[in-house]
């Protein structure tokens, strides 16, 4: 016979999986992009396409996803989520032209933005109030090993068979997961009667879109104050006020707004978001330096990235016991300047560096994410009442995506804009028709240079020398960036210290009272 903590367990495990399948998306691509281009014939705006529909879908629904969950039920929605998910996976293997990706990718984003708030919701309504903490770290973990599992499952699949794998290996987990689902988790929903806010909805929905696109198109372009990036960021912040506006005056509002009134909700979530900011833009370095500079494979990448899963997997399960001996403020900013000093670590990175060096350094970076992820998730899920506990898990994450957009797209542009600068003189070695596409990155110098090979070709001894240059230059404004980052966690750290209670006071409350009645922080 099962037992309670066996049938958790295995809840656990479940929607763990689904978080992990969703969130190993994110990185699993990143290695197929060659192939892809080169089957399908894609450009570089097809491909940078293929990758941020993804996340521009994801990120603008999960609130909407999160609202339907709450009303309709969190196990039904993550399992049309989950259906979805595996049907847009499987055409996307099969897509015969980059628009035909771009269109399934965008589809698994429907799919994919259902999962993150449903499973939170899930966990929070199944475990007993006292395991919050320990369940939201496992969840936390589990979404942790994406940071490695993706490249590395991606890099393995790559080496045996079509691009498209990478997308099909999703059918199966999502199946599975579907069918236990329905084993291990009961259905719930908010009991209190519902009430269609669908203006709420539609600009929720509208302000993210917006403000996500305006930051891909930012990134993508180097260019913050163009029409096009600064023009959508603008209206994005604009219906952003509006919303909050018209959910004030509300009666039955889909997003209450007394949620950021709660120091642990509105903490936490800022907390998380400066945390993916950094690490997703410190790993879209990464990419580049393993592979460009130290010149390893995808696998290879993959598994020199393990130590950020390994240390996540074990901070964000002993983030609860850290949070009750030294409390929430001194746990996250601990964790933030953790990713401080790994970004400090790389600050040594050369193009010769031992790899010992660098997987320290991840290593310390994992630790960090983890106690973040697992105590920020437990704070601000903390604050939300059950009745509510899709919203608030939308809203969590959705920040957090929103910051990960961020810091690929500001320590992208930053990381851009330095190699041009100090890559000047490999540059003005090339024709002047190839120069303004050969500084985009270090992948297109050395593509320039070599004739058509990354890696430089059978170069002579000139042109190799050039090479060198160029990665060296890389290195320079590698470092540059992630001065931007370790700057961005120090502040996040101060921002703790200050707004993030040290304890919880929970107090009784009706789920239909303001979030900061029911919860407040205590500072001692």
């Amino acid at each position: 016979m099962t037992t309670r903590s066996e049938r958790q367990g295995l809840l656990l495990v479940v929607v763990g999986a689904c978080f992990l399948m969703v969130m190993m998306d994110n990185t699993i691509l990143n290695v197929a992009l060659q192939a892809i281009q080169r089957d399908l014939r894609a450009d570089n705006s097809q491909l940078q396409w293929a990758v941020d529909s993804y996340i521009l879908v994801y990120a603008s629904l999960m609130f909407t996803a999160g609202v339907i969950a709450d009303r309709w039920g969190r196990r039904r929605t993550l399992a049309v989520g989950l259906a979805v998910f595996a049907l847009a996976s499987a055409f996307s293997a099969f897509a015969d032209s980059p628009d035909a990706l771009i269109l399934w990718r965008a589809v698994m984003g429907v799919g994919g933005a259902v999962v993150p708030p449903a499973t939170l919701a899930i966990i929070k309504h199944a475990v007993p109030e006292d395991e919050h903490g320990k369940a939201m770290g496992i969840w936390a973990a589990l979404g942790g090993l994406s940071v490695a599992f993706g490249p590395i499952l991606g890099g393995a699949l790559l080496e045996r068979f079509w691009w498209g794998s990478v997308f099909l290996i999703n059918v199966p987990v999502a199946v599975a997961c579907l069918a236990l689902l329905f084993v291990v988790a009961r259905e719930s929903r908010s009991t209190a009667r519902f009430h269609l806010d669908l203006p709420g909805l539609l600009l929720s929905t509208a302000a993210i879109a917006a403000i996500v696109y305006g930051v891909i198109r930012a990134g993508e372009d180097n260019d913050w104050f163009a029409p096009a990036s600064a023009g959508m960021v603008a209206l994005g912040l604009v219906l952003t006020v509006v919303l909050i506006l018209v959910e004030r005056r509300t009666a039955h509002p889909v997003l209450d707004v007394s949620l950021f009134r709660s120091a642990p909700f509105a903490g936490g979530t800022t907390a998380v978001s400066l945390a993916f900011f950094a690490l997703t833009g410190g790993t879209f370095l990464l990419v580049f330096y393993v592979q460009l500079v130290l010149g390893h494979t995808p696998l290879e990448l993959g598994l020199i990235l393990l130590p950020v899963a390994v240390g996540s997997v074990l901070s964000a399960v002993t983030s609860a016991g850290m949070v009750r001996r030294y409390g929430f403020r001194l746990t996250v900013s601990g964790g933030l300047v953790l990713l401080a000093v790994s970004f400090g670590g790389l600050l040594l990175a050369t193009t010769t560096s031992p790899l010992w060096r660098l997987e320290a350094s991840l290593l310390v970076a994992g630790l960090g994410m983890g106690f973040v992820m697992g105590a920020t998730t437990t704070l601000a899920m903390s604050a939300v009442p059950t009745q509510k506990a899709g919203v608030g898990g939308a809203v969590n994450n959705t920040v957090r995506q929103v910051g990960a957009a961020l810091g690929v797209a500001v320590m992208g542009s930053v990381l851009s804009m330095t190699y041009r600068d100090r890559a000047a003189e490999v540059l003005d070695v090339l024709p002047a028709g190839q120069r303004e596409r050969a500084g985009d990155s270090l992948g297109a110098t050395l593509f320039a240079l070599g004739g058509g090979s990354p890696a430089g070709g059978a170069a002579g001894p000139e042109t190799l020398a050039l090479a060198d240059r160029a990665r060296d230059a890389f290195v320079g404004a590698m470092h540059v960036t992630l001065g931007v980052g370790i700057a961005v966690l120090l502040v996040g750290a101060l921002l703790v210290l200050v707004w993030v209670p040290a304890r919880l006071t929970p107090r009784p409350a009706s789920p239909d009272l303001p979030l900061d009645s029911a919860l407040t922080g205590e500072t001692r």
